[in-house]
């Protein structure tokens, strides 16, 4: 996975304003339906699922460089301005209770001749990785689904530490997912790495996924035992065999054992014989609690650990609407939505004068860099 940074993204009161917002929909509408014009749905998609691109497009938009505000407002003004006629691109979901009617939405495009329960079936696994296999401390709250006429798709969905108030946002592309559990994410981007954060995603987690499938093979009973015999912080624990008998070590702080785990999912998991990680984490019930304790087991009665390590990585910052590093200028936004849509307009009719001038313009921009 692309591990591609840091910037302050800070929840921010308050709504966006609508002076700001109505400018952004026409000027998000014109730059997609150029890059779709120029280079297709694929490309557009592929560029929003760069966490660097996203953040760049929420700037030059108008909107803040250190707000949470920047991947929902920017989310909600993609969703607004997007359709599948237009631009042959669709966009399903949001905040909150939005984000639950993604399936359905996505459904609803089986008119279109679209796999809709496969795409909701996409959309559900990217949530439940970065909910459950993926434990940084931060609790989703938005999630947006991109997909065009040809089921390609790009998923953007925020979570919030509820400590720090920071947010990070996690990108995904159907062009780089292999699999749901090996290195998914195309990027993710957040205001803090953590100390520690399970992620159960990443290579060094591979054997620790394989032997966590073999332990629910093995029936609830067997594993509430195992489970029962680790004991929590604070207390020693069976590492003392990997060190000698003189040796007490005690558990690591960050490797708290959960409280519970949802016995019944166990089960289910068990009567399905999961053949893989993938199917095992599809499984209903199989959550956060339950992850967690099966990784445990894994490392601390097998010897094969998960990996401990915040995937985000690197270090940028960007600047909008609360005068940084300056104001909005409104009028010269304005003139901007309205050049975008005469060379969109002109560009149908053959003129394609202004389309070449922007062309000219892409030798004075850094190229967009596929790895950061």
């Amino acid at each position: 996975m692309k591990r591609s940074g840091i910037a302050d993204l800070k929840l921010h009161p308050g709504k966006a304003p609508h002076w700001l917002v109505k400018r952004m929909i026409p000027m998000a509408s014109a730059i997609c339906e150029f890059i779709v014009d120029e280079f297709g749905t694929e490309e557009l998609l592929r560029r929003l699922a760069d966490p660097i691109y996203f953040q760049a497009f929420a700037n030059a938009l108008g909107y803040d460089w250190d707000s949470s505000g920047s991947t929902t407002v920017t989310c909600g003004v993609l969703k607004s301005a997007l359709d599948l006629e237009t631009h042959g691109v669709f966009a399903a979901g949001g905040k909150g209770l939005a984000s639950r009617r993604v399936p359905e939405q996505l459904r609803a495009l089986e008119d279109y001749g679209l796999d809709g329960a496969g795409l909701a079936e996409y959309s559900r696994m990217t949530a439940k990785i970065d909910n459950a296999a993926i434990q940084d401390g931060y609790q989703l709250y938005q999630h947006v689904f991109f997909v065009d006429v040809d089921e390609n798709w790009t998923v953007v969905q925020q979570g919030m530490n509820g400590a720090t108030g920071d947010a990070r946002r996690y990108h995904w592309s159907s062009q780089d997912v292999k699999s749901f559990v090996e290195e998914p994410h195309s990027g993710m981007i957040s205001g803090e790495i953590m100390d520690s954060a399970l992620d159960m995603t990443a290579g060094e987690s591979e054997e620790c996924r394989k032997v966590s499938v073999d332990i629910v093979k093995e029936g609830p009973l067997k594993i509430r035992r195992m489970f029962e015999s680790i004991k929590p912080y604070g207390q020693t624990t069976l590492l003392h065999w990997t060190d000698g008998p003189d040796e007490v070590p005690q558990l690591p702080s960050y490797k708290v054992i959960p409280r519970r785990m949802d016995w019944n999912a166990v089960r289910r998991a068990y009567e399905t014989q999961p053949t893989n990680y993938e199917d095992l984490v599809g499984i209903h019930g199989i959550g956060p609690a339950t992850i967690r304790g099966l990784s445990l087991i894994s490392e601390l009665i097998y010897g094969s650990p998960p990996s401990w390590a915040d995937p985000v990585r690197m270090t940028f910052a960007f600047g909008g609407k609360d005068g940084v590093p300056f104001p909005v200028p409104r009028r010269d936004y304005d003139k901007a939505i309205e050049f975008m849509e005469l060379a969109l307009q002109e560009a149908r009719l053959g003129r394609r004068d202004r389309v070449v001038a922007l062309k000219r313009l892409r030798k004075f921009a850094p190229p967009i860099l596929s790895d950061a």
